[in-house]
This record gives C-alpha cells, structure tokens and sequence, in this order.
C-alpha cells in the first residue's frame, strides 16, 4: 500500500461525522487567519504568530519553529481525517517554509525543538510519502548527541545547557522509538528506553504519578535543583513514550507507567474531565499536545489488555466538546480559547493583548478536535 493510499484509507467516503466536521471548521478558520507566504516566496507558508496581527508577524520577522512543526502536525492530522490534494499541497508548502525561514537548516539548538519537527516530518511522510530521509537523519543523530550521564542520564533540554527536562527527553523518546523501525538506527529503541527510564527515575512526583519539569546539573554532573513544577505537556510526552515502547513489550511495564499516568492527569489536571490550559506563548500549546497522546494511549492501550482507553478517549472527548462550545465567532471562523472550560474572547487588534491571538493556542484547539475526530473515526469501524 502506498503512503498516500494510508491516509486515504484513514478517511471515509460518508458524510463528516460530528468531530470530524468540527474539526475541519476549525482547520479552515486557523489557516484563515494565519497561513501566509514566507517573505513572498512560492510554494512556501509559514504560520503568522498572531491574529491580528503585527507588520513583524506578517512578515515572519517573529517566528517561532516550533509552532510551526505543531502546525506541520495538525496539518497531516486532517489529511488522515479527510485526505484532498490542497492540504498535501500545504504539507510540502510548510516543510519549505520551515527549512527557508531556519535559513536552510533543519535544525536548531534546542533538542525538544527537533524533536517535535522530526515527528511531523516522519507522519508527513506516512501519510503523503514525503521524502524526509536527509532531516531526520540531521534531527536524529542531534537527538542522539544529546544524552550524557549527568544527573544519571537524559538529553539536555538545548545545547550548552545545563538543564536536562521532560519537554526534550519525551519527544525525542517517541520520535527515536518510531524511527527504529522505519529507517533509524536499531539502537535507537533502545536510547528511547533509557531516556523514558530517566525520566521515570527523575522526575516523577511518587506522591501524584504526575511527571515534574526537569532538573539542573551542576559542573561535577550531579543534580543541583529539581524543577518541580507539573505541566500537561510534560504527562503527555511520557504518555506517548510509553505507549511507543508498550509495543512488542511483554512484560507489562510500560503499560502500567502509562496507565498511572492517565489516572494521575485525570485526578490532578482536569476539571470535570476538561484539561487545564496553561496561557499563551509555548503554553498554549501543553493541553493541546495531552490530549494527542491521550488519544494515542485510548486507541493503542486496548491492544494491551489495558481498560485505562476508555478514560484517555474521556478526558480528549470532554475537553474537545469544551473548547467547541466556549468558542468564539471571529473572522475566517471560529476562535478556541486558552482555557478550554471558558469562554474564548476575540482581540480587536494586534496591540489587544489577548491570549487568543497566539498561534499555538489555536493550534491547541485545533489538536484536541482532531484527537476526537480520530477517536470517533476508529470507534466508527469497531
């Protein structure tokens, strides 16, 4: 089968279902509002920070690289939803825009940064048999660079640093462990182990089951200080790293982890089973990214044996139905709020300095509509 024949058979010939058309509104309404050339160049877009917004923005004078492999993401979620020429057109658009606006490199200093571009490239390709071979080989031989015995293990959160998190070590983690398979090295697996393993012993609160942020080394490798703060992002990626390395595993103890984890987020980072969001700038994206690998865990989980599915699928489905009822009429669509329990607020301009304005909240919003646009699809065919 072809890779572009994966994502259309991910798809289905009837009329959209709830999620599913929920979710493609608010495709259209993001790239309405943000999706513009990278410096007039062709075949080119780039996702404008804001909304309204600035000459600085319009231009991609302020970027944020990032935001754009979530971008990248969201993209390849609703060509799995609903596949269309336009859209893969806009895939291969966003990776040159990427690639230009970094001047040329697919890299930077930060190993979470590459990580999460590495997981969009690699679906990317899944799905419309895009050739990635060069960038992730760059992407993941950094990613392999990265990992030291400071503190007892991990990679550092960027280079020259010395800071070691879960915002890092995560994504690579996942990113590491699929690639094993499709075209990495076959160690790579194993270095997604020992870093999911780090984490385990580093930073998980034994009294909540909740993943802390990361930890500073000091100059004879050991821990200085323990970032001890609890972010939905951070629960996300080790959900996801779990459920990875649960494959072909036998003796059950990634499932577990992911299992604690689940149970821990739902007693701990959600109200009535909606997930928190944590603001603007890269906070708005944290929720967004939970409930990917929740929805990830919901669909992968049974395979195990596993009943911990059911409240994953929960958690993405209550949040998704919350932030599509707190929406807000905006032009091109509708806006999605930080807080996806609260009303969302529509800026008037650029200079009103509302968190709905920030393209990674958007992109949040986006992300949990297609969590349960996909959670609706493969429950349609059970």
């Amino acid at each position: 089968m072809s890779q572009g024949a994966q994502c259309a058979e991910d798809s289905t010939e009837e009329s959209p279902t709830l999620w599913a058309a929920r979710a493609a509104v608010v495709e259209r309404a993001v790239l309405t509002r943000h999706l513009r050339r990278v410096w007039a160049l062709p075949a080119t877009r780039l996702g404008v920070t804001g909304w309204p917004s600035s000459t600085r923005q319009r231009f991609h004078t302020h970027w944020n690289y990032w935001w754009q492999a979530h971008l990248l993401d969201c993209l390849v979620d609703a060509q799995h939803r609903q596949p269309n020429p336009g859209r893969s057109a806009t895939i291969h658009r966003v990776t040159r825009g990427i690639r230009l606006r970094n001047l040329g490199l697919w890299t930077n200093s930060y190993y979470d940064d590459i990580a999460w571009l590495g997981l969009a490239l690699l679906r990317a390709h899944q799905c419309e048999g895009m050739p990635v071979r060069a960038p992730l080989d760059r992407i993941t031989a950094q990613l392999r660079e990265g990992w030291t015995d400071h503190a007892g293990g991990g990679i550092w959160w960027r280079r020259g640093d010395t800071f070691k998190n879960v915002p890092a070590n995560g994504p690579a983690a996942v990113l590491l462990a699929r690639w094993a398979g499709l075209g990495g090295e076959r160690s790579d697996r194993q270095r997604a182990r020992s870093m999911t393993e780090w984490m385990e012993r580093a930073l998980v609160d034994p009294a909540t089951g909740l993943l802390w942020d990361g930890l500073y080394v000091g100059p004879d490798g050991a821990v200085r200080d323990i970032v001890k703060t609890v972010y939905t992002y951070c629960q996300g990626v080790f959900l996801g790293a779990c459920v990875e390395l649960a494959e072909g595993d036998t003796s059950g103890v990634w499932v577990a982890r992911a299992e604690r984890t689940i149970r821990a987020v739902s007693a701990h980072l959600a109200d009535d089973g909606v997930l928190r969001g944590r603001g603007g700038g890269d906070g708005g994206l944290f929720a967004g990214i939970l409930a990917r690998y929740l929805a990830l865990a919901a669909v992968r989980l049974p395979e195990h044996g596993s009943a911990a599915g059911e409240a994953a699928a929960g958690l993405v489905l209550a949040s998704a139905g919350a932030a599509w009822r707190n929406r807000a009429p905006a032009q091109g669509g509708p806006l999605l709020g930080p807080e996806w329990s609260r009303p969302a607020q529509v800026p008037r301009s650029w200079r009103h300095r509302l968190i709905e304005r920030d393209l990674s909240v958007q992109l949040s919003g986006w992300m949990v509509l297609e969590a349960a646009a996909m959670l609706e699809r493969i429950g349609s065919r059970s």
